[in-house]
Protein backbone atom coordinates (compact mmCIF):
# COMPACT_ATOMS: atom_id res chain seq x y z
CA UNK A 1 0.00 0.00 0.00
CA UNK A 2 3.12 2.66 0.92
CA UNK A 3 4.42 1.87 -2.36
CA UNK A 4 0.70 2.74 -4.45
CA UNK A 5 1.05 5.88 -2.56
CA UNK A 6 4.09 6.81 -3.46
CA UNK A 7 3.72 5.96 -7.12
CA UNK A 8 0.42 7.78 -7.08
CA UNK A 9 2.22 11.19 -5.50
CA UNK A 10 4.81 10.93 -8.17
CA UNK A 11 2.02 10.51 -11.02
CA UNK A 12 -0.09 13.03 -9.94
CA UNK A 13 3.43 15.59 -9.30
CA UNK A 14 4.48 14.68 -13.34
CA UNK A 15 1.04 15.17 -14.63
CA UNK A 16 0.94 18.75 -12.88
CA UNK A 17 4.63 19.52 -14.17
CA UNK A 18 3.58 19.09 -17.37
CA UNK A 19 0.56 21.06 -17.28
CA UNK A 20 2.92 23.70 -15.96
CA UNK A 21 5.47 23.04 -18.23
CA UNK A 22 3.54 22.53 -21.40
CA UNK A 23 3.91 25.96 -23.24
CA UNK A 24 7.87 25.80 -23.53
CA UNK A 25 10.09 22.61 -22.69
CA UNK A 26 12.95 23.47 -24.15
CA UNK A 27 16.22 24.08 -21.93
CA UNK A 28 19.98 24.97 -22.93
CA UNK A 29 22.82 22.63 -23.63
CA UNK A 30 20.24 19.32 -22.84
CA UNK A 31 19.57 15.92 -24.81
CA UNK A 32 16.02 15.80 -25.09
CA UNK A 33 14.53 12.04 -24.12
CA UNK A 34 12.89 11.79 -27.31
CA UNK A 35 13.35 10.92 -30.72
CA UNK A 36 15.45 14.39 -30.82
CA UNK A 37 18.07 12.57 -28.64
CA UNK A 38 18.66 9.99 -31.11
CA UNK A 39 22.55 9.97 -31.68
CA UNK A 40 22.93 13.05 -29.35
CA UNK A 41 25.91 12.03 -27.12
CA UNK A 42 27.38 14.39 -24.80
CA UNK A 43 24.46 17.11 -23.89
CA UNK A 44 25.11 19.95 -26.78
CA UNK A 45 27.29 23.08 -26.11
CA UNK A 46 25.59 26.15 -27.64
CA UNK A 47 26.79 30.03 -26.21
CA UNK A 48 22.81 31.29 -27.18
CA UNK A 49 21.06 31.76 -23.36
CA UNK A 50 17.34 31.26 -23.71
CA UNK A 51 17.04 31.33 -19.59
CA UNK A 52 15.02 33.69 -17.88
CA UNK A 53 13.30 32.59 -14.74
CA UNK A 54 14.23 29.17 -13.01
CA UNK A 55 12.19 26.60 -15.34
CA UNK A 56 11.80 22.93 -13.82
CA UNK A 57 10.96 20.42 -16.82
CA UNK A 58 9.37 17.57 -15.64
CA UNK A 59 9.77 14.25 -17.63
CA UNK A 60 9.47 10.41 -17.59
CA UNK A 61 9.87 7.26 -19.07
CA UNK A 62 7.62 3.87 -19.29
CA UNK A 63 9.03 0.65 -20.95
CA UNK A 64 7.33 -2.45 -21.26
CA UNK A 65 8.45 -6.31 -22.73
CA UNK A 66 7.06 -9.17 -24.11
CA UNK A 67 9.46 -11.85 -23.89
CA UNK A 68 9.22 -15.33 -25.60
CA UNK A 69 12.55 -16.73 -24.76
CA UNK A 70 13.88 -20.59 -24.68
CA UNK A 71 17.04 -21.17 -22.94
CA UNK A 72 19.29 -24.46 -22.55
CA UNK A 73 22.41 -25.68 -21.41
CA UNK A 74 24.72 -28.89 -21.33
CA UNK A 75 23.29 -32.32 -19.47
CA UNK A 76 25.24 -32.41 -16.27
CA UNK A 77 25.04 -28.57 -15.89
CA UNK A 78 23.07 -27.29 -13.24
CA UNK A 79 19.40 -26.55 -13.66
CA UNK A 80 17.73 -23.63 -15.27
CA UNK A 81 14.94 -21.75 -14.37
CA UNK A 82 12.02 -22.70 -15.87
CA UNK A 83 9.92 -20.12 -17.94
CA UNK A 84 7.67 -19.00 -20.70
CA UNK A 85 6.18 -16.55 -22.92
CA UNK A 86 5.16 -13.55 -20.82
CA UNK A 87 4.94 -9.79 -19.96
CA UNK A 88 7.61 -8.40 -17.66
CA UNK A 89 7.19 -5.75 -15.23
CA UNK A 90 6.81 -2.44 -16.49
CA UNK A 91 9.42 -0.05 -15.40
CA UNK A 92 9.24 3.50 -15.02
CA UNK A 93 11.23 6.76 -14.84
CA UNK A 94 10.68 10.33 -13.62
CA UNK A 95 13.31 13.03 -14.59
CA UNK A 96 13.59 16.30 -13.46
CA UNK A 97 15.45 18.89 -14.79
CA UNK A 98 16.21 22.06 -13.54
CA UNK A 99 17.73 25.65 -15.51
CA UNK A 100 18.99 27.10 -12.40
CA UNK A 101 20.74 30.21 -13.90
CA UNK A 102 22.65 31.28 -16.72
CA UNK A 103 25.12 28.34 -17.89
CA UNK A 104 24.01 26.61 -14.74
CA UNK A 105 21.25 23.12 -15.14
CA UNK A 106 20.50 20.27 -12.66
CA UNK A 107 19.39 16.91 -13.47
CA UNK A 108 17.84 14.16 -11.37
CA UNK A 109 16.75 10.71 -12.16
CA UNK A 110 14.46 8.69 -10.34
CA UNK A 111 13.54 5.25 -10.54
CA UNK A 112 10.03 4.51 -9.70
CA UNK A 113 10.10 0.73 -10.23
CA UNK A 114 12.78 -1.29 -12.36
CA UNK A 115 13.48 -5.11 -12.33
CA UNK A 116 15.99 -4.64 -9.12
CA UNK A 117 13.52 -2.83 -7.48
CA UNK A 118 9.46 -2.49 -7.37
CA UNK A 119 9.74 0.69 -5.01
CA UNK A 120 11.34 4.30 -5.69
CA UNK A 121 15.00 5.11 -5.52
CA UNK A 122 17.20 7.56 -6.92
CA UNK A 123 19.77 6.92 -9.36
CA UNK A 124 22.10 10.19 -9.30
CA UNK A 125 21.63 13.39 -10.37
CA UNK A 126 24.53 16.27 -11.48
CA UNK A 127 25.26 19.97 -12.12
CA UNK A 128 26.34 21.34 -15.33
CA UNK A 129 27.94 24.47 -15.89
CA UNK A 130 28.29 25.85 -19.52
CA UNK A 131 29.18 29.20 -18.54
CA UNK A 132 29.83 31.11 -15.46
CA UNK A 133 27.65 34.13 -15.65
CA UNK A 134 25.76 33.15 -12.21
CA UNK A 135 28.77 34.22 -10.41
CA UNK A 136 30.00 36.97 -12.92
CA UNK A 137 28.53 38.50 -15.62
CA UNK A 138 31.53 37.55 -18.44
CA UNK A 139 33.18 35.72 -16.01
CA UNK A 140 35.27 33.61 -18.50
CA UNK A 141 33.84 33.75 -20.86
CA UNK A 142 36.07 33.11 -23.85
CA UNK A 143 37.19 30.18 -22.02
CA UNK A 144 33.80 28.92 -21.10
CA UNK A 145 32.94 29.17 -24.98
CA UNK A 146 34.07 25.71 -25.22
CA UNK A 147 34.11 24.45 -21.61
CA UNK A 148 31.32 22.36 -19.62
CA UNK A 149 31.98 21.15 -16.07
CA UNK A 150 29.61 18.78 -14.58
CA UNK A 151 29.64 17.36 -10.87
CA UNK A 152 27.38 14.93 -9.29
CA UNK A 153 26.82 11.51 -8.34
CA UNK A 154 26.03 10.60 -12.01
CA UNK A 155 26.57 8.36 -14.66
CA UNK A 156 30.36 8.48 -15.91
CA UNK A 157 30.96 9.16 -19.28
CA UNK A 158 33.13 6.44 -20.09
CA UNK A 159 32.82 5.43 -23.57
CA UNK A 160 29.74 6.13 -26.29
CA UNK A 161 28.03 3.14 -25.76
CA UNK A 162 26.37 4.45 -22.49
CA UNK A 163 24.62 6.88 -24.68
CA UNK A 164 22.69 4.09 -26.39
CA UNK A 165 21.96 1.76 -23.68
CA UNK A 166 18.38 1.79 -21.75
CA UNK A 167 18.69 3.14 -18.40
CA UNK A 168 15.90 1.37 -17.06
CA UNK A 169 12.57 2.95 -18.69
CA UNK A 170 14.42 5.65 -21.57
CA UNK A 171 14.83 2.89 -23.56
CA UNK A 172 14.05 5.13 -26.74
CA UNK A 173 17.99 5.38 -27.59
CA UNK A 174 18.42 1.91 -27.89
CA UNK A 175 17.72 0.12 -31.43
CA UNK A 176 17.60 -2.94 -29.40
CA UNK A 177 16.19 -4.30 -26.22
CA UNK A 178 19.15 -5.61 -24.53
CA UNK A 179 22.23 -3.61 -23.30
CA UNK A 180 25.99 -5.04 -24.47
CA UNK A 181 26.97 -8.54 -22.66
CA UNK A 182 29.44 -6.15 -20.67
CA UNK A 183 27.69 -3.33 -19.31
CA UNK A 184 30.30 -0.61 -19.38
CA UNK A 185 27.54 1.48 -16.83
CA UNK A 186 28.00 2.96 -13.08
CA UNK A 187 26.91 6.05 -11.12
CA UNK A 188 29.58 7.80 -9.01
CA UNK A 189 30.44 10.74 -7.16
CA UNK A 190 32.87 12.80 -9.59
CA UNK A 191 33.73 15.52 -12.00
CA UNK A 192 33.83 15.61 -15.44
CA UNK A 193 35.28 19.50 -17.30
CA UNK A 194 34.99 19.13 -21.09
CA UNK A 195 36.88 21.06 -23.98
CA UNK A 196 35.02 21.25 -27.11
CA UNK A 197 36.20 22.93 -30.41
CA UNK A 198 35.74 22.69 -34.13
CA UNK A 199 34.34 18.93 -33.64
CA UNK A 200 37.30 18.10 -31.45
CA UNK A 201 36.14 16.77 -27.88
CA UNK A 202 38.77 16.37 -24.79
CA UNK A 203 37.04 14.98 -21.26
CA UNK A 204 39.19 14.58 -18.22
CA UNK A 205 37.19 13.79 -14.64
CA UNK A 206 37.58 11.66 -11.44
CA UNK A 207 35.43 9.83 -9.25
CA UNK A 208 35.32 7.85 -5.90
CA UNK A 209 35.07 5.05 -6.92
CA UNK A 210 31.84 3.98 -4.96
CA UNK A 211 28.15 3.00 -6.13
CA UNK A 212 27.09 3.02 -2.72
CA UNK A 213 28.44 5.95 -0.80
CA UNK A 214 29.54 5.96 2.57
CA UNK A 215 32.62 7.54 4.97
CA UNK A 216 33.34 4.35 6.53
CA UNK A 217 36.78 3.52 6.67
CA UNK A 218 38.11 -0.57 5.14
CA UNK A 219 41.19 -0.56 8.03
CA UNK A 220 41.84 -4.16 6.79
CA UNK A 221 41.95 -3.99 3.02
CA UNK A 222 42.20 0.01 2.66
CA UNK A 223 39.95 2.49 0.85
CA UNK A 224 39.41 2.72 -3.02
CA UNK A 225 41.65 5.41 -4.26
CA UNK A 226 39.97 7.66 -6.72
CA UNK A 227 39.33 6.53 -10.51
CA UNK A 228 40.15 8.40 -13.85
CA UNK A 229 38.20 8.93 -16.69
CA UNK A 230 39.10 10.81 -19.85
CA UNK A 231 38.07 10.68 -23.58
CA UNK A 232 39.40 11.81 -27.11
CA UNK A 233 37.29 12.34 -30.05
CA UNK A 234 36.37 14.19 -32.91
CA UNK A 235 32.83 14.55 -34.44
CA UNK A 236 31.46 16.58 -37.21
CA UNK A 237 28.66 16.95 -39.41
CA UNK A 238 30.43 17.13 -42.73
CA UNK A 239 27.56 18.18 -44.72
CA UNK A 240 24.15 17.45 -44.83
CA UNK A 241 24.41 13.71 -45.67
CA UNK A 242 27.26 12.20 -43.44
CA UNK A 243 28.14 12.73 -39.99
CA UNK A 244 31.65 11.00 -38.53
CA UNK A 245 32.51 10.59 -35.14
CA UNK A 246 35.45 8.39 -33.49
CA UNK A 247 35.90 8.72 -30.00
CA UNK A 248 38.36 6.98 -26.97
CA UNK A 249 37.87 6.39 -23.62
CA UNK A 250 39.83 5.21 -20.62
CA UNK A 251 38.58 4.35 -17.15
CA UNK A 252 41.22 3.73 -14.24
CA UNK A 253 41.32 2.22 -10.73
CA UNK A 254 44.47 1.98 -9.04
CA UNK A 255 43.05 0.09 -6.24
CA UNK A 256 39.62 -0.89 -4.76
CA UNK A 257 38.01 -3.85 -2.77
CA UNK A 258 35.18 -3.43 -5.54
CA UNK A 259 34.83 -1.63 -8.62
CA UNK A 260 31.45 -0.78 -9.94
CA UNK A 261 32.07 -0.34 -14.08
CA UNK A 262 30.60 -3.51 -15.23
CA UNK A 263 28.14 -4.09 -12.31
CA UNK A 264 27.01 -0.30 -11.39
CA UNK A 265 23.25 -1.02 -13.38
CA UNK A 266 21.15 -0.88 -10.16
CA UNK A 267 17.71 -1.12 -12.73
CA UNK A 268 18.71 -5.10 -13.85
CA UNK A 269 19.21 -6.27 -17.28
CA UNK A 270 16.35 -6.89 -20.13
CA UNK A 271 16.63 -10.44 -20.77
CA UNK A 272 14.27 -11.94 -17.66
CA UNK A 273 15.70 -15.50 -15.97
CA UNK A 274 17.54 -16.49 -18.79
CA UNK A 275 20.65 -19.08 -17.51
CA UNK A 276 19.19 -18.18 -13.89
CA UNK A 277 19.32 -21.04 -11.91
CA UNK A 278 15.85 -21.73 -9.81
CA UNK A 279 15.83 -21.83 -5.79
CA UNK A 280 16.36 -24.73 -4.03
CA UNK A 281 13.13 -25.18 -2.62
CA UNK A 282 11.86 -24.76 -6.35
CA UNK A 283 9.99 -21.39 -5.74
CA UNK A 284 10.57 -18.75 -8.55
CA UNK A 285 13.68 -16.70 -8.03
CA UNK A 286 12.87 -13.40 -7.65
CA UNK A 287 13.73 -10.85 -10.24
CA UNK A 288 16.18 -9.05 -7.71
CA UNK A 289 18.02 -11.77 -7.27
CA UNK A 290 18.56 -12.68 -10.62
CA UNK A 291 18.54 -9.24 -12.34
CA UNK A 292 21.41 -9.31 -14.29
CA UNK A 293 20.99 -12.29 -16.39
CA UNK A 294 22.00 -12.59 -19.61
CA UNK A 295 25.22 -10.22 -19.28
CA UNK A 296 28.75 -10.93 -17.83
CA UNK A 297 30.57 -9.07 -15.18
CA UNK A 298 34.81 -10.00 -15.48
CA UNK A 299 35.24 -9.39 -12.06
CA UNK A 300 38.54 -6.81 -12.35
CA UNK A 301 37.32 -5.68 -8.12
CA UNK A 302 40.62 -5.15 -7.33
CA UNK A 303 42.46 -3.06 -10.12
CA UNK A 304 40.49 -2.05 -13.61
CA UNK A 305 42.10 -0.43 -16.80
CA UNK A 306 39.26 -0.21 -19.59
CA UNK A 307 39.68 1.36 -22.87
CA UNK A 308 36.84 1.78 -24.99
CA UNK A 309 36.99 2.85 -28.90
CA UNK A 310 33.74 4.16 -30.86
CA UNK A 311 32.98 4.76 -34.81
CA UNK A 312 30.01 6.30 -35.61
CA UNK A 313 28.67 6.85 -39.07
CA UNK A 314 25.44 8.52 -40.55
CA UNK A 315 25.07 8.78 -44.26
CA UNK A 316 21.59 9.59 -45.07
CA UNK A 317 19.79 7.29 -43.21
CA UNK A 318 22.10 4.39 -42.96
CA UNK A 319 24.20 4.25 -39.54
CA UNK A 320 26.81 2.45 -37.80
CA UNK A 321 28.02 1.88 -34.39
CA UNK A 322 30.90 -0.20 -33.39
CA UNK A 323 32.84 -0.93 -30.19
CA UNK A 324 36.02 -2.26 -29.35
CA UNK A 325 36.64 -2.81 -25.79
CA UNK A 326 39.58 -3.92 -24.05
CA UNK A 327 39.78 -4.37 -20.66
CA UNK A 328 42.38 -5.69 -17.46
CA UNK A 329 42.44 -6.84 -13.79
CA UNK A 330 41.81 -8.82 -10.90
CA UNK A 331 40.00 -9.39 -8.03
CA UNK A 332 41.44 -9.32 -3.96
CA UNK A 333 43.82 -11.85 -3.59
CA UNK A 334 44.53 -12.59 -7.56
CA UNK A 335 48.36 -12.01 -8.38
CA UNK A 336 47.90 -11.58 -11.74
CA UNK A 337 45.67 -9.14 -14.45
CA UNK A 338 43.36 -10.59 -16.37
CA UNK A 339 41.90 -9.94 -19.25
CA UNK A 340 38.55 -9.24 -20.91
CA UNK A 341 37.70 -8.05 -24.91
CA UNK A 342 34.59 -6.78 -26.06
CA UNK A 343 33.60 -6.38 -29.63
CA UNK A 344 29.90 -4.53 -30.92
CA UNK A 345 28.78 -3.45 -34.26
CA UNK A 346 25.65 -2.16 -34.91
CA UNK A 347 24.16 -1.48 -38.56
CA UNK A 348 20.85 -0.02 -38.78
CA UNK A 349 18.79 1.67 -41.83
CA UNK A 350 16.34 4.47 -41.00
CA UNK A 351 13.80 5.03 -43.52
CA UNK A 352 10.27 7.38 -43.88
CA UNK A 353 10.11 10.92 -44.06
CA UNK A 354 10.41 12.14 -41.11
CA UNK A 355 12.85 8.41 -40.36
CA UNK A 356 10.50 7.39 -38.39
CA UNK A 357 11.14 3.06 -38.85
CA UNK A 358 14.38 1.67 -38.63
CA UNK A 359 15.58 -1.84 -38.78
CA UNK A 360 18.60 -3.45 -38.94
CA UNK A 361 21.27 -5.85 -36.35
CA UNK A 362 23.63 -5.55 -33.86
CA UNK A 363 26.72 -8.05 -32.71
CA UNK A 364 28.06 -8.56 -29.48
CA UNK A 365 30.88 -10.87 -28.52
CA UNK A 366 33.25 -10.93 -25.24
CA UNK A 367 36.12 -13.36 -24.79
CA UNK A 368 37.50 -13.01 -21.38
CA UNK A 369 40.02 -14.81 -18.92
CA UNK A 370 37.42 -15.51 -16.56
CA UNK A 371 38.21 -15.73 -13.17
CA UNK A 372 37.48 -19.67 -12.69
CA UNK A 373 40.73 -20.27 -14.78
CA UNK A 374 39.03 -20.75 -18.11
CA UNK A 375 39.08 -18.85 -21.01
CA UNK A 376 35.18 -18.09 -22.08
CA UNK A 377 33.11 -16.63 -25.42
CA UNK A 378 29.86 -15.31 -25.24
CA UNK A 379 28.72 -14.01 -28.30
CA UNK A 380 25.20 -12.54 -29.20
CA UNK A 381 23.25 -11.54 -32.67
CA UNK A 382 20.37 -9.10 -32.76
CA UNK A 383 18.16 -8.74 -35.55
CA UNK A 384 15.41 -6.22 -35.27
CA UNK A 385 13.16 -2.76 -35.87
CA UNK A 386 11.33 -0.03 -34.30
CA UNK A 387 8.55 2.17 -34.85
CA UNK A 388 8.60 6.42 -33.91
CA UNK A 389 4.68 6.01 -33.68
CA UNK A 390 5.49 9.75 -32.44
CA UNK A 391 8.70 11.48 -31.38
CA UNK A 392 7.63 10.10 -27.61
CA UNK A 393 6.17 6.79 -28.69
CA UNK A 394 8.49 3.84 -30.07
CA UNK A 395 7.62 -0.18 -30.46
CA UNK A 396 10.36 -2.16 -31.32
CA UNK A 397 10.84 -6.21 -31.70
CA UNK A 398 13.83 -8.00 -31.78
CA UNK A 399 15.04 -11.88 -32.68
CA UNK A 400 18.02 -12.76 -29.73
CA UNK A 401 20.42 -15.30 -29.71
CA UNK A 402 23.06 -15.61 -27.39
CA UNK A 403 25.90 -18.57 -26.42
CA UNK A 404 28.55 -19.41 -24.22
CA UNK A 405 31.51 -21.22 -24.61
CA UNK A 406 34.72 -22.65 -22.42
CA UNK A 407 32.68 -22.60 -19.21
CA UNK A 408 33.47 -25.25 -16.64
CA UNK A 409 31.72 -28.86 -16.95
CA UNK A 410 28.67 -28.40 -14.33
CA UNK A 411 28.62 -24.74 -14.49
CA UNK A 412 24.90 -23.71 -15.40
CA UNK A 413 27.09 -21.64 -18.41
CA UNK A 414 28.40 -24.42 -19.61
CA UNK A 415 27.01 -25.61 -23.16
CA UNK A 416 24.47 -22.66 -22.69
CA UNK A 417 22.33 -20.60 -25.13
CA UNK A 418 18.85 -19.08 -25.38
CA UNK A 419 17.02 -17.23 -28.27
CA UNK A 420 13.86 -16.37 -29.29
CA UNK A 421 11.97 -12.96 -29.62
CA UNK A 422 11.27 -9.94 -27.42
CA UNK A 423 8.98 -6.93 -28.17
CA UNK A 424 9.21 -3.54 -26.32
CA UNK A 425 7.10 -0.23 -25.72
CA UNK A 426 8.53 2.93 -24.74
CA UNK A 427 6.76 5.94 -23.75
CA UNK A 428 9.70 9.29 -23.02
CA UNK A 429 9.24 12.44 -22.22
Amino acid sequence: MRTIVKNSILIAALALGLGINAQNRKLDNYREPDKNGLNVFESPKDTTSTFENIKVRIGGSFALQYQAIDHENANGAAALMPITNNFNLATANLDLDVALAKGLRMHLRTYLSSRHHNEPYVKGGYFQVDNLDFIKEGLASDLMKYVTIKVGHMEINYGDAHFRRSDNAQAIFNPFVGNYIMDSFTTEVGGEVYFRKNGFLAMVGATNTKLNQSVVSDEVNGNASPSIVGKLGYDKQINSDLRLRLTGSIYNTAWATRTYLYAGDRAGARYYYVMAPPTTNGAATTAAAAFTTGRYNPGFNNKLTAIMFNPFVKFKGLEFFGMLELTNGKNLGEVDRRKATQLGAELLYRFGSKENFYFGGRYNSVSAEDASGYDIDITRFNIGGGWFMTKNVLAKVEYVTQKYDGFATGNILDGGKFNGLVAEAIISF
